[in-house]
Parts: C-alpha cells; sequence; structure tokens
C-alpha cells in the first residue's frame, strides 16, 4: 500500500524555510546598520587673523575756537593843577620822543581827570596831652573842678529823693581858651547832669595849651560829685 504525503505537510516545511530566510535578512540588516558609518563633516576652523573687519568710519568734526577778542585798556591819566617846571627863558626845549610816536600802535581810551584845586581842610582833632597843658585861672584842672563845685547848686528833686553821686563829663579848651563840647560820659541822675552841665559852661576863658609854641585844642574829663549833708 503506497502511503502518500498530504499536502498540509509541505506547507508547513516551505513555512519553516520562509521564517528562517527572514531572520537572516532581519540579522544581516541589523548588523550592516552597526557597521555603517555616516560620512565625516569637516569644520574649517575662522581664520581670525586672516579675517577682514569692515570698520565705520566715524568723521571727526572740530569745533573752531575764536580767539578773545582784545580788552581795550583804560589810562587814566591825571592832570596836576601844580606846575612843577617852569621855564622863564626864551629857550626852546626838544626832545626826542613825541606823544604821537609813544601812542602809535595802542589802542586805549584817555581819560583826563582834573584835580580839584580846594583842598578839603580837616579840622584837627584835641590833644589828651600837650607840650604846654591850658590853665584854669593860673591852675591845673583841679583848680576849675575846685571853682565847678562851688557854684553848684543842689538840683531841688535830687535833694527830695535823697540822689547824690558823681557826674563824669568831658570837654575841650579851644585855641582862644574858650571851653567847648561838653558831653555826659557818666552820671546817676539827668537832674545832676543838667546842673554839672550848666556850671561847667559858665566857666571863664582858659589859657589855651601849647604844642611847638602854637596853640592848641586839648581834651579833659571832669568828676563833679554831689553829695548831701545832714
Amino acid at each position: 500500500m503506497e502511503v502518500k504525503k498530504s499536502p498540509s505537510a509541505d506547507l508547513k516545511e516551505w513555512k519553516r524555510i520562509f521564517l528562517l530566510i527572514g531572520l537572516a535578512l532581519s540579522l544581516g540588516a541589523v548588523c550592516f546598520a552597526f557597521l555603517w558609518t555616516p560620512e565625516e563633516y569637516k569644520v574649517e576652523a575662522l581664520d581670525l587673523e586672516r579675517a577682514i573687519i569692515e570698520e565705520e568710519e566715524i568723521p571727526i568734526t572740530r569745533e573752531e575756537i575764536k580767539p578773545p577778542a582784545p580788552q581795550q585798556q583804560k589810562v587814566e591819566v591825571k592832570v596836576f593843577s601844580e606846575i612843577l617846571d617852569v621855564v622863564t627863558n626864551d629857550t626852546k626845549v626838544e626832545t626826542d620822543m613825541s606823544f604821537d610816536d609813544f601812542a602809535d600802535g595802542l589802542d586805549f581810551d584817555v581819560n583826563y581827570v582834573v584835580a580839584d584845586d580846594e583842598e578839603e581842610i580837616i579840622e584837627d582833632a584835641p590833644l589828651i596831652k600837650a607840650e604846654v597843658m591850658p590853665t584854669f585861672q593860673g591852675g591845673d584842672l583841679n583848680t576849675f573842678r575846685q571853682w565847678v563845685q562851688k557854684q553848684l547848686r543842689y538840683p531841688q528833686i535830687a535833694l527830695e529823693n535823697n540822689i547824690t553821686g558823681r557826674v563824669t563829663l568831658q570837654f575841650v579848651i579851644e585855641k582862644d581858651g574858650r571851653l567847648t563840647g561838653i558831653k555826659v560820659l557818666a552820671s546817676p541822675d539827668a537832674s545832676l547832669s543838667e546842673e554839672a552841665i550848666r556850671v561847667v559852661q559858665s566857666s571863664p576863658k582858659w589859657t589855651p595849651g601849647k604844642q611847638r609854641n602854637q596853640p592848641v585844642r586839648v581834651s579833659f574829663t571832669l568828676p563833679v560829685m554831689f553829695q548831701l549833708r545832714h
């Protein structure tokens, strides 16, 4: 009896063969993928030394500075009223320098100042001490103080209020012996000041003081005492 193979058994055999072939192709593709390397790319380095740098040219602006204009120098020329040199003869005085030569090239204004012929008279100040001091009735300041004390009349208001004290006066003996310029330097009460001034103003003329044999003004300070006696 002849044994026959079924067609299904042949298909299984071919299926196994195709499976092995597919595995072989897959393994070959994987190996090829690992063995294959991409093309190398070369990176060229930039040569900085040879690189051309374009610079923008910036124009330089310079401000023109003008020198300051020269100032005109003002020269003040004083014209004095006094004549220093007087030429009485007819001889001509020649000089090698003229004002035109001197002023040539100069740029200035000339202001003329005319001197005042009138001199200011300053009153001489009184001296405190002179070579020869003024005298009163042949005596000194103490003699005058005694005279003032005898002439005093105690003010009624000062008596009623029991006001006492010292009044200090200042005055000037003029060149002609007059007593002027009375000032109160210190006083305890106005009534005492008025009485002291009244007596000093009534003073007779003094003999004026002298400095280098010339009469001079001399200043004095005089204390006047006001005391009550019980």
